[in-house]
Parts: structure tokens; C-alpha cells; sequence
């Protein structure tokens, strides 16, 4: 073997060791993620995504960061309250990365930390709380424990975006009395209501009974108005016929024999058809020529 081919056949031994430790220290960076990397054991470049090649022997890749907004959910803690009763706690925490280098080199168990960090924090809330205040206070101690972690996680490029209590859970002792409390609060609402629709039912009925007399009355009322109208106008209009009959027997000019016979009607009508004697008026007489002053008369 010539020198010529050794030659070539280091040239290309050669091209083949760069093109594999070229290849090797290509790195792809994934969208939402960011690596940091080191130059000879110091902080040089935080890498974003896309394509990137790295030194060989002098650069790595210390730590790869997802910049994705997280969820941490942990164990259950145990806290007392102001009035001390011991109860579980059970939070979740959303965070995400903001710096990358002051999380690779502010701390080292960042969940581990987020996690004690909360512990301590809720126990802190809610032993200034009593029982009552925690059970309707989660909106408080969300807002409380969200503010003491987002001051503390700053440092370390963290920001907690919002901190969630799941579950609080009392002592079997405590949740009984609860029990038989909220039962004793729904049986007092259940006989309050029904007393309230009782006396609903009966001013209902009172008022139902007034507007039924009070339109009784005013039904009487009305029909006697309308009967003494009626009678009145009956009278009126009688009068008014006997005012036009006798207008009418005076234009005419009765003659004496005709005021004769009008006078016996009026007499036996006067009579109703009981009596036994008419009493016939002077008047009459004169214009009949009767001579006696009584007449009997039988059925």
C-alpha cells in the first residue's frame, strides 16, 4: 500500500470523525422548552427553540426547562386551626418558568421547595382561622397563600399563577356534629316554611273571604238600589198615565154618566172585592142623582 492511499484513507477516516462529532453536537430545541448550557463548568447561553450546535468537550447541556405552565399536585398537609381542630388540607399549585438560569442556579428541588413552601404557608392562613372561616374561606386562602409563594418563587425564576385548595377535610367527629347541624338547620327551614305557608293559607283565606262579603254586600246593595228604582219609576210612570187619562177624560169633556160608572170601578176597586158596604162619595150624588148615601153589595 503506497503512501497516497494511506493518505486518502486518513483524509477520509478524518471526514468521517468530524462529520459524526458534527452530527453529535447538533441539538434541536423543542418549541415551549429552553436548555441551558455551560462553557467549562460556567453559566454561558440559555437556548430557545430551534436549532443549535454545541461545542464539543467545552459546551453541555446542563438542564432542560419546559416553559409550559405546570400543575403541581401534592400530598394532603395536616393544619390546625385557630380553634384547634386538625383537619387535611389538599392544594394544587400552577406555575411556570420565567427565568431559566435563576431556576437551574436558584435552587435545587424546585417542586420539593414550591411544595414545603405551601405547607408551611397554609398552616400559617389557617391557624389564624377558625373552623367556620376555613370551611367558607377558600377564596381567602387561596389569594393569601398565591401572594407569600409568588414573593418567595420570584427568586427563583418561578411564577406561581394561581394556587387552588381541593380539599379540606375535618375530623369523623367533627364531620358528624356537622352533619346532625345542618340536618337540625334544615328540619327548623322546613317547619319555618311550612308555618309560614300556613299563615300564608290562612290570611289568603281571610282576605279571600272579606273581598267575598264586601261583594255580597255590595250585590244587595245594588239589587235594592235597582228594586227602589224600579219601584220609582213604576209609580212615576203610573202617576204619569193617570195625569195623561185624566188630561185626556178633561179634553173630552166626560158626560155625567160615564163619571158615574168610572166612580163605581174606582169604588169597587177601593173595596179589593171583600167588603160588604161602599161608601159612595157626596160628590158622586150630585152627579148621579143617587139619593142614598150607602149601598149594600154582596159577594
Amino acid at each position: 500500500m503506497g503512501p497516497e492511499v494511506i493518505i486518502i484513507s486518513l483524509i477520509v477516516i478524518f471526514v468521517i470523525l468530524a462529520l459524526c462529532i458534527l452530527f453529535s453536537n447538533l441539538c434541536v430545541v423543542p418549541q415551549g422548552n429552553t436548555w441551558v448550557i455551560e462553557r467549562l463548568g460556567k453559566y454561558s447561553a440559555t437556548w430557545e427553540a430551534g436549532l443549535h450546535i454545541k461545542t464539543p468537550i467545552l459546551e453541555k447541556v446542563v438542564r432542560k426547562i419546559s416553559m409550559k405552565e405546570q400543575v403541581a399536585d401534592f400530598e394532603p398537609q395536616s393544619v390546625i386551626t385557630k380553634d384547634n381542630v386538625t383537619m387535611n388540607v389538599d392544594s394544587v399549585v400552577y406555575f411556570q418558568v420565567i427565568d431559566p438560569k435563576a431556576l437551574t442556579y436558584g435552587v435545587e428541588r424546585p417542586i420539593a421547595a414550591i411544595e414545603n413552601l405551601c405547607a408551611t404557608t397554609l398552616r400559617n392562613i389557617i391557624g389564624s382561622m377558625t373552623l367556620d372561616e376555613t370551611l367558607v374561606g377558600r377564596e381567602t386562602i387561596n389569594a393569601e397563600t398565591i401572594k407569600v409563594l409568588d414573593e418567595a418563587t420570584n427568586k427563583w425564576g418561578i411564577d406561581i399563577t394561581r394556587v387552588e385548595v381541593q380539599n379540606i377535610t375535618p375530623p369523623l367527629s367533627i364531620q358528624e356534629a356537622m352533619e346532625k347541624q345542618m340536618k337540625a338547620e334544615r328540619e327548623k327551614r322546613a317547619v319555618i316554611l311550612a308555618a309560614e305557608g300556613e299563615k300564608q293559607s290562612a290570611i289568603t283565606r281571610a282576605e279571600g273571604e272579606k273581598e267575598s262579603a264586601i261583594l255580597r254586600a255590595d250585590a244587595i246593595r245594588e239589587e235594592r238600589i235597582r228594586t227602589a228604582q224600579g219601584e220609582a219609576e213604576a209609580i212615576a210612570a203610573v202617576a204619569e198615565a193617570q195625569a195623561r187619562a185624566i188630561e185626556m177624560i178633561n179634553k173630552v169633556q166626560p158626560t155625567a154618566e160615564y163619571l158615574q160608572i168610572r166612580s163605581m170601578e174606582a169604588a169597587e176597586k177601593m173595596a179589593d172585592g171583600q167588603a160588604t158596604k161602599i161608601i159612595v162619595p157626596s160628590s158622586l150624588q150630585d152627579l148621579t142623582g143617587i139619593a142614598t148615601l150607602f149601598k149594600e153589595t154582596s159577594k
